[in-house]
């Protein structure tokens, strides 16, 4: 266990919102963990034309504005996703707006797209990118909560910032932002996708468009996000973001707050989802699995129903930094333990 584990139980005695900024300026000092990365073979990933060393990523929002990318990778992350990132600076919702859910391992946010905008996230990935990253780097856009162009809002971060990315994701599921969730009909996704192609940096190749959903959609809904995803100009899709439903088996005082649930009670819903969305594009959609990863175990289940590759962030909370080199650490046992010779070979193995 590091010593930064051993923290853990301090920081939590913060206010969650205190405690989360406490650790961003630590890891802007080079004060944050240091655990290293797998160099396992079979945990090598192909997708998105890309090659990642590990399939375990960190899920946006926990570095929304790009102030951390090299910290994250020195975590143990094969992949890294910053933001959500909108055009311009905003300040979010009202605080309180997250909220620790321990007795059920969860979290509770509404925090509302809180960040310092496109220029200076744009500033700060162009110096980070004066060396390279050890693994991809993913970024997150969305939309300003007052825009009425949501097509808008997406371009101009794909012309800021697009240049930057390994891969970029179209946020269209947090239920934080009035009227963003609307967005994931055929059409609306269409329209944005389009919207980054033609704003991207015409003298940089444009990276992988992939679309991160909600774990709430109606079966109808799925089905037609599924056929967007199997177009060409789409990349692959994230399963899932945070869920507007309290299950009723939440214990914490804090469950009634509004706001999106990740965490614990979120990893049987959304690999459920995962497993639709494997099967209604026939295996043929890379998929990024996340929701309530918290161990080895977690993550393979997650391979295991449908995806290429796994993110994590609300068990952080819990189980500290060290859980992503215990997950590394873990992964190789289970693939050989079923007769897989490396992750792409067990991708959907309980669909088929």
């Amino acid at each position: 266990m590091s010593l930064h584990d051993l923290m853990m139980p301090l920081v939590r005695c913060l206010d969650p919102e205190q405690a989360h900024r406490l650790t961003i300026a630590a890891m802007r000092r080079g004060l944050g963990p240091r655990m290293g990365r797998s160099t396992d073979d079979c945990l090598t990933v192909q997708a998105f034309g890309l090659t990642f060393p590990s399939p375990i990523g960190l899920a946006a929002g926990f570095d929304k504005d790009a102030e951390v990318v090299r910290g994250a990778f020195a975590m143990g992350f094969g992949f890294v996703e910053v933001g959500s990132i909108t055009p311009l600076a905003q300040q979010g919702n009202p605080k309180p707006r997250l909220f620790r859910l321990a007795q059920d391992g969860a979290v509770i946010n509404r925090m509302g797209f809180n960040n310092k905008g496109a220029a200076a996230a744009a500033a700060r990935l162009h110096e980070l990118r004066r060396k390279p990253l050890p693994g991809p780097l993913g970024v997150n856009f969305g939309k300003n909560k007052t825009s009425e162009d949501a097509a808008a809002d997406y371009a101009a971060c794909s012309a800021a910032l697009s240049k930057y990315a390994d891969y970029i994701t179209i946020n269209v599921s947090s239920p934080n932002t009035p009227g963003l969730r609307a967005l994931q009909s055929p059409d609306q996704l269409r329209e944005l996708v389009a919207a980054v192609r033609r704003s991207a940096d015409p003298s940089d190749s444009l990276p992988p468009i992939l679309v991160k959903i909600a774990p709430d959609l109606e079966e109808a809904d799925l089905e037609s996000i599924a056929e967007v995803a199997a177009e060409p100009d789409v990349g692959g899709l994230i399963v899932s973001n945070t869920t507007i439903a309290r299950p009723e088996t939440l214990k914490s005082p804090q469950a009634s707050e509004t706001g999106g649930l990740s965490g614990r009670p979120l990893f049987e819903p959304s690999t459920d989802m995962l497993r639709r969305v494997y099967r209604l594009t026939g295996g043929k959609v890379p998929l990024i699995g996340v929701g309530g990863v918290a161990s080895a175990a977690d993550a393979y289940r997650k391979i295991r129903s449908g995806a290429t590759l796994v993110q994590l962030y609300s068990a952080l909370v819990y189980e500290g930094p060290g859980l992503v080199a215990r997950i590394t650490r873990d992964l190789p046992a289970l693939l050989a333990r079923d007769g897989f010779a490396s992750v792409a070979d067990a991708v959907g193995a309980d669909c088929r």
